[in-house]
């Protein structure tokens, strides 16, 4: 499985985390547009972070992680579904992208959204500024500033792989004393901090959490799989021309020279409608036609 989210937590203290492993996944996003190197970068560890954060939650839905910025990059935007399947994309300005950029010159002065859509119940979005030199900043500083259980993140990515680590401070329960809990936290943090870039990307789990924390109990669990999966569907563009209207759709038809297509930015799939497809739609016809075709 080169795919996979996987958890821990540590035996006799109330911290949990979450390990994740990107392959073939974030292959599959690479593959749909020819993004630069420190854009793919960028985009593996939102994917990563995605990823962990889904693994924190009890949910049926929808997580959106969304970051925005007047930059090089202006959007980055990932969707993880509680059936851990991902997707994502990228809007950059080539022209000004260095090699070795990061998050500060990439996205300067940006905002991350955190969106929670459930399949039932309230959606739930929250935003700030992104704060820090990195996403794994960015994203501590969220769960900071949100007031929720302390959060931390460890993210990276090169083009072949997206890793990420999580630690999660948990309601008191085997630690009341609030001195021996946050000892416990900081040091957990503290030898986190100790991990490289090249040990993140390169370790399979067991050794990498053997080489943190040796001296302590870890408890690994069994490991998630996750895969790329576009929720983009013929049905889907169909509801969105239906939402648009008779007369606003025939004039996207003759706009586009009566061969109306819709494109997902995600992974390129174009779906094709034609005059007859388009008058069957609001005349209550189904929504059969044209086969899917590709770019």
């Amino acid at each position: 499985m080169s795919d996979f989210t996987q958890r821990f937590m540590f035996d006799e203290t109330d911290i949990r985390g979450e390990l994740v492993s990107l392959g073939e996944s974030f292959q599959h996003v690479l593959a749909k547009h020819p993004y630069p190197e420190p854009v793919a970068q960028l985009l593996g560890e939102m994917l990563a972070a995605a990823a962990l954060l889904v693994g924190t939650m009890k949910f049926d839905g929808l997580l959106i992680l969304q970051a925005r910025s007047a930059g090089a990059v202006p959007l980055l935007m990932i969707e993880c579904s509680s059936e851990r399947e991902v997707r994502g994309i990228a809007r950059y300005h080539a022209e000004q992208i260095q090699p070795g950029d990061g998050m500060r010159e990439l996205m300067p002065e940006g905002t991350l959204a955190v969106t929670v859509d459930p399949a039932q119940g309230q959606r739930y979005q929250g935003i700030v500024a992104m704060e820090g030199d990195s996403l794994a900043d960015a994203l501590s500083a969220y769960f900071a500033n949100s007031e929720q259980l302390p959060t931390r993140f460890w993210l990276r990515a090169d083009g072949q792989r997206a890793r990420g680590l999580l630690l999660q401070q948990l309601p008191a329960a085997r630690l009341p004393d609030a001195e021996e809990r946050e000892a416990s936290w900081q040091h957990a943090e503290t030898l986190a901090n100790t991990l490289t870039a090249e040990e993140l990307l390169g370790l399979d789990n067991e050794t990498l959490l053997h080489r943190l924390y040796h001296e302590e109990t870890v408890l690994l669990f069994d490991p998630h799989a996750i895969r790329f999966r576009c929720s983009c569907s013929r049905e889907r563009s169909t509801r969105a021309l239906i939402s648009l209207g008779h007369a606003d759709a025939r004039q996207l038809l003759t706009e586009q020279h009566g061969n109306l297509v819709i494109d997902c930015q995600f992974c390129n799939e174009r779906y094709a409608f034609d005059a007859a497809d388009v008058d069957q739609l609001f005349a209550g016809g189904g929504s059969d036609g044209p086969s899917e075709t590709r770019h």
